[in-house]
């Protein structure tokens, strides 16, 4: 595991306006105001649910734990 690096107070102030950004980003692209997916978010959903290449998720927790 890595060691955590001493953040000081600027950097740490940063950090929260850059995930607050990213969350603000994320949500705008996928939801609109009523908490509904977006027509793009829909057919990505879509998309994915169709394709080929099915997965459990046990499988998935599997692969990951390996690593």
């Amino acid at each position: 595991m890595e060691t955590i690096k001493n953040v000081d107070e600027k950097e740490l102030r940063q950090l929260i306006q850059d995930v607050a950004l990213i969350k603000e980003i994320l949500s705008i692209n996928k939801r609109d105001p009523e908490g509904e997916l977006s027509d793009w978010a829909k057919k990505e959903l879509e998309k994915a649910r169709n394709r080929k290449i099915k997965i459990s998720h046990e499988e998935v927790k599997k692969r990951l734990l390996k690593r």
